[in-house]
């Protein structure tokens, strides 16, 4: 998908940067929770028919479906989220990183694409100290958008 008209795409340094920057000192499941009541808010502002979804260690622990999201939003969440849990980046910076090496993820990672989708919206759960330990996911507008819609939540919730 291509970022709406006037919409700056990211680079990978932008990217790398991100996550250098959002990372926690802990992550609970009230931090779970609010991070993704702060992700609904956020997405009902914008009336952006998007589900929602956070995990960690395997587990959910935070969903959200609002109106005018479908059931294939969340297969794109899984398979966004199995690449945060493969690589331990960002979806949309795995895509990224292929990209700039002048091919794509689906030609080039040898990785089913029915499993896996390096496209913008699942960001990695860092803990400092600790590493990834989970995903918070955003599926439901072009690529760029999810993602920018993740990291302005972490932006918010981490206090940047």
């Amino acid at each position: 998908m291509s970022p709406s008209p006037g919409t700056a795409v990211p680079t990978v340094e932008e990217l790398e940067a991100q996550e250098r920057r959002l990372v926690f000192r802990r992550f609970t499941n009230d931090d779970a929770w609010a991070l993704g009541s702060l992700l609904v808010e956020l997405a009902r502002e914008r009336r952006a028919p998007v589900a929602i979804d956070i995990h960690r260690a395997g587990q959910q622990l935070f969903h959200a479906a609002l109106p005018g999201s479908a059931p294939d939003n969340d297969a794109w969440i899984a398979r966004k989220r199995r690449v945060v849990e493969r690589y331990g980046s960002a979806s949309y910076l795995v895509g990224s990183r292929f990209r700039a090496k002048g091919t794509t993820f689906e030609e080039s990672s040898r990785l089913d694409a029915d499993r896996y989708a390096a496209h913008g919206g699942s960001f990695p759960v860092t803990v400092a100290g600790v590493g990834v330990v989970g995903a918070v996911t955003v599926s439901g507008l072009p690529q760029v958008e999810d993602h920018r819609l993740v990291v302005e939540a972490l932006e918010r919730f981490l206090g940047e």
